[in-house]
């Protein structure tokens, strides 16, 4: 699982962000869900963007990146959210990022995850 903040000295914002969920022995793994996470959901795109100053450029299942498989592992999530308000501090605590998501059973390790700060002249 992954949280991300986000805020200034007016307001703040906290979510945490889905992923794919494991294969298992006879079955698929789930793709954009939250696992070992109860009491919580992910805030509608509508919502964000009415409340805090973002714009959520992307929404996405991540094509391909659970681990293939006869039962192949859950495909995560691609979240890119582009701050309309500048002075915003962001933090995020994610893992998966260094070391990818295992597989068992044969079967293929899935994709690790990415976490990119893309500021408006083009760096990142």
């Amino acid at each position: 699982m992954n949280n991300l903040t986000f805020g200034d000295s007016d307001f703040g914002y906290y979510e945490t962000i889905a992923g794919g969920s494991g294969g298992g022995p006879w079955w698929h793994g789930k793709d954009g869900v939250h696992t070992h996470m109860t009491n919580t959901r992910i805030t509608d795109p509508e919502v964000l963007e009415l409340r805090y100053p973002v714009l959520l450029k992307q929404f996405s299942l991540r094509q391909n990146s659970g681990g293939k498989g006869k039962f192949r592992g859950g495909n995560g999530i691609v979240r890119e959210i582009q701050f309309l308000k500048d002075d915003i501090e962001v933090g995020i605590l994610s893992e998966r990022r260094t070391l990818r998501p295992y597989g068992i059973f044969e079967g293929e390790s899935g994709q690790q995850g990415k976490n990119l700060l893309v500021y408006p002249d083009g760096r990142v």
